[in-house]
C-alpha cells in the first residue's frame, strides 16, 4: 500500500525502536495527526494470552472520564413500567416487541441496545441479525440489566468496551486528536488500567506483550508497558 505525504512525514517523527511514556506519545500522536477531520485516537494492545480458550478470554467496559468523542445513539427495549426510566435517562429510541419487529424488518438506527432481562426471551430471537453487528445486549458488558438509567448514562458518558479478538489483540478508541493532551492521557491509563485488571487468572508469562497508540490515519507509536 502506498503511504500518503503526510504519513511519511509523520513516519520521521516517530523513532521505531523507542517505547514512549503515556505524555510523551499522547504528544506524539496528537502532532502526527494531520488529516482534515478530527482523527480517533486508538489504543491497541497485544496480549499474552490464548483467545481460543474461555478461561483466557479478556472482555469488558469502562467508563472514560472524558468520553471519546463521538455522542453514541442508544436503544431500549424493555417493558411499559421502564420505559419513562429509560427515556430520562437520554435512550434515542425506546419500546418493547414494536422495536423487535423494527429489527426484523432490517432497521439499525442505533449504536447500542440495552435490554431489561424480562426482555430478553424476545431480543434473543434477534441474536442471528444483532450478534454479527457487535449490537446483542449482554450482561458482560452491563447492557443487559434492570438499572436502566445507570447503563445509559454511562453509555452517554464515554463506556467503551474493550474485547481481545482471535488475533489476541485488544482495539479500542481513546478519544479525538483534538482532546486536550491531559485528557488523552487520562483516558489511556483509564483503559489501560481496566485491561490490566481484567487479567485471567489461567494467563502464563507476560500479560502485556505489547501497547501502541494511534489515530486514525498516522502511524503507531509504540507504548512502554511498564508505565502502566
Amino acid at each position: 500500500m502506498k503511504k500518503g505525504k503526510k504519513y511519511l512525514e509523520s513516519e520521521k517523527l516517530i523513532d521505531r525502536t523507542k517505547q514512549y511514556d503515556p505524555d510523551e506519545a499522547v504528544a506524539l500522536v496528537k502532532q502526527t495527526a494531520k488529516a482534515k477531520f478530527d482523527e480517533t485516537v486508538e489504543l491497541h494492545v497485544r496480549l499474552g494470552v490464548d483467545p481460543r480458550h474461555a478461561d483466557q478470554q479478556v472482555r469488558g467496559t469502562v467508563v472514560l472520564p472524558h468520553g471519546t468523542g463521538k455522542t453514541k445513539s442508544v436503544l431500549v427495549i424493555c417493558k411499559a413500567d421502564k420505559t419513562k426510566e429509560a427515556e430520562d435517562a437520554g435512550a434515542d429510541f425506546v419500546g418493547s416487541e414494536d422495536m423487535i419487529a423494527k429489527i426484523q424488518g432490517g432497521w439499525f438506527g442505533f449504536d447500542v441496545c440495552v435490554a431489561t432481562p424480562d426482555m430478553m426471551g424476545m431480543v434473543g430471537r434477534l441474536g442471528r441479525v444483532l450478534g454479527p453487528k457487535g449490537l446483542m445486549p449482554n450482561p458482560k458488558t452491563g447492557t443487559v440489566t434492570t438499572d436502566i438509567a445507570k447503563a445509559v448514562s454511562d453509555i452517554k458518558a464515554g463506556k467503551v468496551e474493550y474485547r481481545v479478538d482471535k488475533t489476541a489483540i485488544i482495539h479500542c478508541p481513546l478519544g479525538k486528536a483534538s482532546f486536550e493532551p491531559e485528557k488523552l492521557e487520562e483516558n489511556l491509563r483509564t483503559l489501560m488500567e481496566a485491561i490490566i485488571k481484567a487479567k485471567p487468572a489461567a494467563a502464563k508469562g507476560t500479560y502485556i506483550r505489547s501497547a501502541v497508540l494511534t489515530s486514525t490515519m498516522s502511524p503507531p507509536i509504540k507504548l512502554n508497558p511498564m508505565k502502566f
